[in-house]
């Protein structure tokens, strides 16, 4: 049930992208304007952000850093990134900003970003490697990890039991317990994919261990139909094809009914929805029960995340002081003590090593069977995301090409492997149109 919610790119700066790939190639030792410039005295730092409990946070690091403040905006809205753009241009940007991980590897192709590779090295161990490397899509850094979303499966403890199926740990056992029910009720779904949203597709890549972006040399290797890619496909050929999935619409206020009355029995969920479901699963509530994520290779196991990054605008004059201060926010105990409380409304779930310091607190206990043993799940899955995914220069222009084509996959109108086919060739063109070097892969 995790969703994207992809915005356009716009016009892309050709030979910043190029830069950026030749300095991700290079190790990261490209031009970084102001790495290491003077800040001797007391610096204001501008910060974007549309998180709950942020602001509070960072009134905690100012009382603490007089030499370094950081004046908070609260920048919510659909239009953030078009705004954020826009301020760049005019040279009014912010220091910081919170962004996801495909618009900051856009923004840093677009030549948006400072290069803080140097500066924000010292903070690396503190992550895990797939969140770093959603700041530093192709090698070079550009922001700081601020949350991760691992991805695990959450159903419907009961009706498992009335249907004599057991938690799938692969994605071929899933297929295999929707048959099972359908066979018994066609009306009840294992799972859902709603027709705006592809997010299933990229999730289940990321899990089988493909690759759609790699940075080879001199150029970007695309790959949509590597057999890993194409095993993710033929998973979500196969929900369409035996109509396993149901269609409920994240847009649709009344989504959450598909699972609480029983008409979809499992998700692949995560941790920051958790809370969403203990308020809008009233008839459900205590029949839950949390699992792994099915898996492609059981001796390899693999599992999805999404990232929330703190981002460095171009423009940025004191680049040092703001990676110190998103590092603050991102891997100090006590900060991730606070704003991982359901209290703080955030639903933040760091990117850190260990995370086993802030999970207990995040499950809401009502929400789960007694046999549900949610903790362990939840570590696993953090410790499963795999490290091969990378966010390429325009992955955002090509998550919204795949928005186009998706729901004519959920009405069996394409396939699958025909979408994936067009997409490879719609991004290398994309890609070569802007003067970024790329060339097919399988």
């Amino acid at each position: 049930m995790t969703t994207y919610r992809a915005r356009a790119l716009t016009a892309s700066a050709a030979a910043a992208s190029l830069s950026l790939l030749l300095a991700a190639c290079s190790g990261g030792a490209g031009t970084e304007a102001g790495a290491r410039p003077s800040t001797e005295g007391k610096v204001t730092l501008e910060f974007w952000s549309w998180t709950d409990g942020i602001e509070a946070q960072t009134k905690v690091w100012n009382q603490r850093h007089p030499e370094t403040q950081v004046r908070f905006v609260n920048a919510a809205g659909e239009t953030v990134y078009q705004k954020l753009r826009a301020a760049v241009n005019a040279g009014t940007a912010p220091c910081l900003s919170k962004m996801d991980g495909m618009n900051l590897a856009s923004f840093a192709a677009d030549g948006l970003l400072t290069d803080i590779t140097r500066t924000a090295a010292q903070y690396k161990e503190r992550y895990t490697a797939p969140a770093w490397n959603a700041v530093s899509p192709g090698g070079a850094t550009f922001g700081i990890p601020m949350g991760s979303s691992p991805q695990f499966t959450a159903y419907r403890a009961d009706l498992f039991k009335k249907y004599g199926i057991e938690a799938p740990k692969t994605w071929d056992d899933l297929i295999a317990a929707g048959r099972k029910v359908r066979q018994q009720d066609k009306n009840v779904k294992i799972f859902n994919m709603a027709g705006e949203d592809p997010s299933t597709l990229v999730d289940l890549s990321w899990q089988a261990g493909a690759q759609w972006y790699k940075a080879d040399g001199d150029h970007w290797t695309i790959d949509f139909t590597s057999p890993e890619a194409l095993a993710a496909g033929d998973v979500v050929q196969r929900l369409v094809d035996d109509d396993l999935a149901s269609n409920a619409s994240y847009a649709d206020p009344g989504v959450f009914k598909t699972w609480d009355l029983g008409r979809t029995i499992a998700m692949t969920t995560s941790t920051w929805q958790l809370p969403i479901y203990d308020t809008n699963f009233p008839k459900s509530k205590g029949k839950w029960q949390l699992a792994d994520s099915p898996v492609f290779d059981t001796t390899r196991p693999r599992t999805a995340s999404n990232f929330d990054t703190t981002a460095v605008l171009k423009g940025c004059k004191y680049p040092d002081r703001a990676a110190q201060f998103a590092a603050w926010l991102s891997s100090d105990k006590e900060s991730l003590t606070t704003l991982t409380d359901p209290a703080s409304k955030s639903g933040l779930f760091p990117a850190v090593d260990d995370v086993s310091p802030y999970v207990d607190k995040i499950i809401p206990t009502d929400m789960f069977n007694k046999e549900s043993d949610s903790a362990p799940v939840i570590k696993t899955a953090a410790s499963r995301v795999g490290d091969q995914w990378r966010y390429g220069p325009n992955y955002a222009a090509m998550y919204s090409e795949m928005q186009k084509q998706w729901g004519k996959v959920i009405k069996k109108e394409l396939t699958v492997k025909d979408m994936l086919t067009g997409l490879q060739k719609w991004t290398v063109n994309d890609l070569n149109s802007k003067d970024i070097k790329a060339v097919a892969g399988s």
